[in-house]
C-alpha cells in the first residue's frame, strides 16, 4: 500500500464531482490535476476542488508527471480509449463504469493494464461499502441457508432530454449506465454460496423497451447460475423502481436496503429476517464509498487489481451486460463498425518462414479466423495478433455460413493492411466438394473479403470420386486468372496428395504448396469432425520430412489436452497413455522453463524438421498471449524427440 497517491480527474462530469468532493476523505488521495476537452470548465472543477493544475486536453493531463492515477469519467464509448492511453503514460486507472461498452473492449483495456504493469479498476463504488462485505461473509457462511433467488433494481424517471443518457451513439440506456450494479451484485452473492470472490451465470435471458432515441429505457434479465440459484434484476431510465437487494435462502433472507447510493454520513443498514427469529438488523460504520475506493487502488498498487472488483470479474460483468442487451436486440453504433485502434501501441516482431508460391513472408503463427462474436470482437483480436507481428489470418467459406470473411475482410480494408497480411481462404467443403462448387464459393470468399485474390487457397475437404486432376486443373485455373496465388489442400490423405502432385509435375501446373491437417504433439486416435485427416502418426511425420510442402495444422494444441481438458470430446480423439506420457514430459519441462505446458506442446509442432505454420483459435487476448508464449521456447532436436517418444 501506497501513503499518498496523486489523482488527476479525466472528464470533469457530474460523477467526478462526487469523486472528487469525497477524495479528501480518503486515506490517501489527494487531487492534484484535472483535465477536460474544455479548458475553462477544468480550471472551473480545479479551482472548486483545489487542484493545483488544470489542462484543456486529456493528453496534457496524461503527461503530468506528478499524476500517479487517473480517475476517467468520460461518456462510455470513450473508456477503453483512455484506459489504453493512461496504462501507456504509466498511469494507475480508476475508470468508472461500464470499463466499456463491449466486452471486446473491456479486454482490450485489461489487457494494456496487463501489458504496461499499471494497476485497473472498474469503478463499482458500491462494492467498497463495509456491509456489503459483511452480506457476501453471511451468505459464504451460511446464515441464509442455501441461496436460491437474488432480486436487484436500479433505476430511475428521468426526464427525457437530448444528453447522454437517451444517446445510442454515447451508449445510453438503464443496462449500461446503471444496470451492471445489480448484475454485479447478484455475480457477487452467487460467488458468496460457492466460497468464490464471484460467480458467472451460465445463462442469460432478458427482455425490455427500446425507446424512440433508440436506448432501453426499461429492461428485465434472469440470471441461471445453475444448481437452482437464480437471479432477478432490472433497470429503467424511465420508470423508477424499488432499488433494493434481496437475497433468498432456505433459512431465511437478507434486504439491502439502498445498495447502490446510501445516504451519506449515515450508517450502512442491512436487514437479516430468518426464520423463527426476530428481524434483526446490522449496521456498518458511515462510510463514503467513493473514499473507500480510491483507498482500495492505493492499497492494491502493487497487485495490479484490487479484489473488490478484480479484472475476471469486470470481464465477467461485462459478458453478462452484452447478452442482456442482445437478448433485448439493443445493439449501439459502434458495435456495427470497424472500431478506431486505440493507443499507440510499438510493433512487435514475429518469426516469420515462408511458402512458395508466395513472395510475402508468413508468420510462424497463423491467426484462425472462425470464433469471432462480431466487429468489435474481431477487430481488438485481429489488431492484437497484428501488434505481436502476425500477419497471416486463415479462414473458410463455410465459417459463420460467411460472416468470418466479411468480419476479415472489414478489418483489412479499414486498416488499410490488404498488401501486408497473407489470407488463407477455403473452400469446397462436403458435401459442395467439385470444381463447380470450388469456383462459386472462391468468388463468393473474394466478395465477402472485399479483395481480388486470396494470397493461398485450400480445399477444405477431398471428394474421392472426383480425379485429383480435376481439382489441381481448376486450381491452377483461378491461379492463373490471380484470383489465387497459391493454392494446396486440408484434410486430405497422403496419398490423394502425392497423386495430386505427380498430376501436377506432369502436366506444367504450379501444384500444391500447402497442406492443412491435423498435427499435434499428442497422437490422434479420432478427429472431431467428420472427413478430417490428421498426420501425427510416425508414418505420416516421416512423409512430412521428404516432402517440400508447408504444414499448416490445425488443432495444433490438442483441443486443450496439454492445458488439461479431458472432456468426452477429448477423450475420444486423445486419451492414451502414450499421450499421458507426453503430456507429463511436457508438464516437466514447461515447468523447467517457466513457461505453460501448452507453450512447450506448440513449440514442438514449431520445431519439426519440416516447415509449419500453427493455426491458432484464440477467443480472448489471454488466449493470445498464451500461445505466444511458445514463440520464447526453443527446443533442440533431442528435446523434440524427447517429447515425443521419451
Amino acid at each position: 500500500m501506497v501513503d499518498r497517491l496523486n489523482w488527476g480527474v479525466l472528464g470533469p462530469g457530474g460523477i467526478a464531482r462526487t469523486f472528487a468532493r469525497q477524495l479528501p476523505l480518503s486515506r490517501t488521495g489527494r487531487l492534484v490535476a484535472v483535465g477536460s476537452r474544455d479548458a475553462a470548465r477544468a480550471a472551473a472543477f480545479a479551482a472548486e476542488f483545489g487542484a493545483a493544475r488544470s489542462y484543456g486536453s486529456y493528453t496534457e493531463l496524461l503527461a503530468d508527471p506528478e499524476v500517479d492515477a487517473v480517475y476517467i469519467a468520460t461518456p462510455h464509448p470513450a473508456h477503453p480509449e483512455w484506459v489504453i492511453r493512461a496504462a501507456e503514460a504509466g498511469k494507475h486507472v480508476l475508470c468508472e463504469k461500464p470499463l466499456a461498452i463491449t466486452w471486446a473492449h473491456a479486454m482490450a483495456a485489461v489487457e494494456a493494464a496487463r501489458t504496461h504493469d499499471v494497476f485497473l479498476m472498474e469503478a463499482y463504488m458500491y462494492r467498497h461499502q463495509p456491509r456489503l462485505r459483511v452480506l457476501a461473509d453471511l451468505v459464504r457462511d451460511g446464515a441464509l441457508g442455501t441461496v436460491t433467488q437474488v432480486r436487484a433494481s436500479f433505476s430511475f424517471a428521468a426526464p427525457m432530454d437530448p444528453g447522454r443518457l437517451f444517446a445510442p451513439e454515447l451508449g445510453g440506456g438503464g443496462i449500461l449506465d446503471v444496470g451492471g450494479y445489480p448484475v454485479s451484485a447478484a455475480r457477487l452473492v452467487a460467488g458468496a454460496a460457492r466460497g468464490l470472490p464471484f460467480a458467472d451465470p451460465v445463462g442469460v435471458s432478458g427482455a425490455g423497451r427500446i425507446g424512440e432515441t433508440g436506448v432501453d429505457e426499461w429492461a428485465v434479465a434472469t440470471l441461471d447460475f445453475g444448481d437452482g440459484l437464480v437471479a432477478q434484476v432490472a433497470t429503467g431510465t424511465r420508470l423508477a423502481a424499488d432499488d433494493t437487494l434481496w437475497v433468498y435462502g432456505s433459512e431465511g433472507y437478507a434486504e439491502v436496503p439502498d445498495p447502490w447510493l446510501p445516504p451519506e454520513g449515515e450508517p450502512g443498514r442491512l436487514v437479516l429476517h430468518l426464520a423463527g427469529e426476530e428481524v434483526h438488523e446490522v449496521t456498518t460504520p458511515p462510510a463514503a464509498q467513493y473514499a473507500l475506493e480510491a483507498d482500495s487502488v492505493a492499497e492494491h498498487l502493487a497487485d495490479r487489481e484490487s479484489p473488490a472488483m478484480s479484472w475476471a470479474d469486470s470481464l465477467g460483468n461485462a459478458t453478462v451486460l452484452d447478452s442482456w442487451r442482445h437478448a433485448i436486440g439493443l445493439t449501439y453504433p459502434v458495435e456495427r463498425e470497424v472500431p478506431p485502434a486505440y493507443g499507440t501501441p510499438v510493433p512487435r516482431a514475429m518469426p516469420t518462414g515462408t511458402v512458395a508460391g508466395l513472395a510475402k513472408p508468413v508468420s510462424r503463427l497463423v491467426m484462425g479466423v472462425d470464433n469471432q462474436r462480431d466487429i468489435t470482437h474481431a477487430t481488438v483480436m485481429f489488431d492484437d495478433f497484428a501488434v505481436r507481428g502476425g500477419n497471416t489470418f486463415d479462414t473458410a467459406w463455410i465459417y459463420g455460413d460467411g460472416t468470418m470473411e466479411s468480419l476479415l475482410g472489414r478489418w483489412i480494408r479499414a486498416r488499410g493492411v490488404r498488401d501486408d497480411v497473407v489470407v488463407v481462404g477455403k473452400g469446397a467443403h462436403t458435401p459442395h466438394c467439385d470444381p463447380e462448387s470450388l469456383r462459386r464459393q472462391l468468388a463468393e470468399s473474394l466478395t465477402r473479403l472485399d479483395t481480388d485474390h486470396v494470397d493461398l487457397y485450400l480445399m477444405h475437404r477431398d471428394n474421392l470420386d472426383v480425379p485429383v486432376g480435376e481439382f489441381v486443373d481448376v486450381l491452377e485455373e483461378e491461379r492463373a486468372a490471380g484470383r489465387v496465388t497459391a493454392y494446396g489442400v486440408s484434410n486430405w490423405t497422403l496419398a490423394r496428395v502425392d497423386e495430386a502432385r505427380t498430376y501436377a509435375a506432369r502436366h506444367g501446373k504450379a501444384g500444391f504448396t500447402a497442406l492443412s491437417n491435423h498435427f499435434s504433439l499428442a497422437e490422434a486416435y479420432a478427429l472431431p469432425w467428420d472427413g478430417c485427416v490428421h498426420v501425427t502418426d510416425p508414418a505420416s511425420q516421416a512423409w512430412l520430412r521428404d516432402r517440400d510442402l508447408a504444414l499448416l495444422p490445425w488443432s495444433s494444441q490438442a483441443r486443450g489436452f496439454f492445458a488439461g481438458r479431458d472432456d468426452a470430446e477429448v477423450a475420444r480423439c486423445y486419451h492414451s497413455e502414450a499421450n499421458f506420457a507426453r503430456r507429463e514430459r511436457a508438464r516437466a519441462l514447461a515447468a523447467e522453463l517457466g513457461v505453460p505446458a501448452t507453450a512447450v506442446a506448440l513449440a514442438y509442432v514449431l520445431h519439426q524438421p519440416f516447415a509449419t505454420f500453427p493455426l491458432i483459435g484464440p477467443r480472448t487476448l489471454a488466449e493470445t498471449r498464451g500461445s505466444l508464449r511458445a514463440l520464447e521456447v526453443g527446443l533442440t532436436p533431442d528435446q523434440v524427440r524427447w517429447l515425443a517418444d521419451g
